[in-house]
């Protein structure tokens, strides 16, 4: 028997989430999910309380920027983030059907630019406990809401290993996106050094937001812009297609809807004039700290 609790996780809810598996002679495989929702310690939070709220909880919940693990229910009990697929109970296929809820949303796959740790290689030890191969049966994940991928009953049913929501019968979500799978399962192997975080540059964000061209294709004047623009999707202010590296109109656009946000959020009072989508100080240090990157001057 592989790990039922794993000891590095915080434990979300009162750890009562399903029941039994309807398979139990089937083979082990996990399902990764997305929350569609920003990252950080204060979503961590919120989505962990909305999650039991509403009964739909996974048996994880991971942040991909802090290396957050929490533990909703044992993962030899079924979890409740699929749906049916006619009479078959899709949440309770195989040994085990360990659940993953990634804060972060499909249309910016997170292994673009997460910072696995500790926690997330303690993940996949407990997934391995149970031998989930680490192959992906179904085949390749959807790249966007309208890509047609293996949804196969039967391959469902009879493959273990590795899938993503989109590939589950019964099921028309498409997350978690066109992650880099291969990255995703080599992350829990060995003890690579945990990275620090990112930095980027107050003075040169500004001086791109004022003069960066906006036509794509044209060269980036600052490399740290896409690390803010990353920050910006996954609190869905900014659409993925357009994160292209360039603070133009649409990244403006953006950050001052940020502004606006955060000023909100701390009853600021700030003014149409100091929410004009030129960062400031106190804007992106608020920004980089639910999103993993500081600021220098």
């Amino acid at each position: 028997m592989g790990e039922i609790w794993i000891p590095e996780a915080v434990r979300l809810g009162d750890g009562e989430i399903g029941g039994p598996m309807d398979s139990p002679d089937a083979e082990a495989r996990t399902v990764w999910h997305t929350t569609e929702t920003g990252n950080g310690a204060t979503a961590f939070r919120v989505v962990a309380e909305g999650l039991i709220e509403d009964s739909n909880e996974p048996h994880i919940l991971y942040c991909p920027v802090t290396d957050a693990l929490g533990q909703f229910g044992p993962l030899n009990e079924s979890a409740r983030a699929l749906r049916n697929s006619g009479s078959l109970r899709t949440n309770r296929t195989g040994e085990v059907c360990i659940q993953v809820e990634i804060l972060a949303r499909a249309g910016t796959p997170f292994t673009g630019y997460w910072r696995p740790g500790p926690n997330f290689r303690a993940l996949l030890r407990a997934i391995r406990s149970w031998g989930v191969p680490d192959v992906w049966p179904a085949g390749r994940l959807a790249r966007a809401g309208n890509d047609d991928v293996s949804r196969s009953t039967s391959t469902w049913t009879s493959a273990g290993g590795h899938y993503g929501h989109c590939q589950i019968p019964g099921n028309d979500h498409w997350d978690p996106g066109a992650i880099d799978t291969v990255a995703l399962l080599a992350a829990g192997s060995g003890q690579p050094p945990t990275p620090g975080p990112l930095s980027v540059s107050l003075s040169r964000l500004i001086a791109a937001a004022k003069a960066d061209p906006p036509k794509s294709g044209t060269p980036v004047s600052y490399a740290g812009t896409k690390t803010v623009e990353a920050a910006l999707v996954a609190e869905g202010l900014l659409a993925a297609s357009l994160a292209d590296g360039h603070f133009g109109t649409a990244t403006v656009s953006a950050f001052a809807k940020w502004q606006r946000r955060y000023s909100e959020r701390r009853h600021l009072g700030w003014t149409s004039a100091d929410c004009d989508g030129i960062p400031g100080k106190t804007s992106l240090t608020a920004l980089g700290a639910a999103h993993n990157f500081t600021v220098t001057a």
